[in-house]
């Protein structure tokens, strides 16, 4: 940046104001991941972390550029640097937090098992012995390994997409489905051949995922507050899941940075 005498003063401030926050965000999004994030017809990007980490750009001023990364792609592109921003349906973990940061939350969920409507599953324990599928390195992944003893699976098959899953068990490759709730629920409401036969109580909590030294982590988490405050973010919630978010959900509530315990 090159100044002039008379305007020193005034290319200082804009230097320090640009220096504030980083040029651009590049953002890493697990297309695919409906509602969070998917694919329109025409190719352009949509869904409730789309348009939230769009409206964060345009509140602090910043360019975004989006790249289709399949969820495991997340935190090794986080971690390598060739991305700032991670959206995913990403679960706050104290496992992530030791390597990784969070904004603070936005939507709270449970995992849930999804089986062909003429299957015989019809709650949580008729998933013992079967083949289980899962989205690699996601929390269905890790709940489905940590309880493969207890339920005896035959087998545990990972996907890198929901819709692969899907169409596995669509084809009876698979026998049950564990996926996050809310994603499954709105990928199926139209598709009468699925059904939501339990859901797995797990407390998680999503949020965007930053490598820790981004520099604009702090800003990015009061802007949720401010987006919290003023009904943004309850607007996205009713736009994508037709409910308003319960006064009492990390949708509503302002809450600090997350840190490991």
């Amino acid at each position: 940046m090159r100044c002039g005498v008379l305007a020193l003063a005034l290319c200082a401030s804009a230097w320090t104001n640009a220096e504030a926050l980083a040029a651009d965000w590049t953002v890493g999004a697990n297309i695919g991941n409906v509602p969070w994030e998917f694919a329109e017809k025409d190719g352009s990007y949509t869904g409730f972390e789309i348009e939230l980490v769009q409206e964060l750009g345009k509140r602090l001023n910043q360019t975004i550029d989006i790249q289709n990364l399949p969820f495991e792609g997340v935190i090794p592109a986080l971690l390598s640097d060739r991305i700032q921003i991670g959206i995913a349906s990403m679960t706050i973990t104290d496992e992530r937090l030791k390597s990784l940061a969070f904004a603070q939350p936005y939507f709270d969920a449970d995992q849930s098992v999804t089986t062909l409507a003429t299957s015989s599953v019809s709650d949580l324990d008729g998933i013992k012995g079967t083949r289980v599928a899962v989205e690699s390195a996601a929390t269905s992944d890790i709940w489905a390994t940590k309880n493969e003893a207890k339920y005896a699976f035959e087998s545990i098959n990972r996907y890198d997409s929901m819709s692969s899953a899907v169409l596995d068990l669509q084809a009876g490759r698979v026998d049950t489905y564990i996926a996050d709730m809310p994603a499954i629920a709105y990928y199926i409401k139209d598709k009468p051949q699925f059904h939501i036969v339990a859901r797995i109580p797990t407390g998680e909590q999503y949020s965007l995922i930053f490598n820790k030294n981004f520099a604009d982590i702090a800003a990015i988490n009061d802007a949720i507050s401010q987006m919290k405050k003023d009904g943004f973010l309850g607007s996205l919630h009713k736009k994508w899941f037709g409910t308003d978010p319960a006064t009492d959900s990390s949708t509503v509530v302002v809450e600090p940075l997350p840190v490991a315990k």
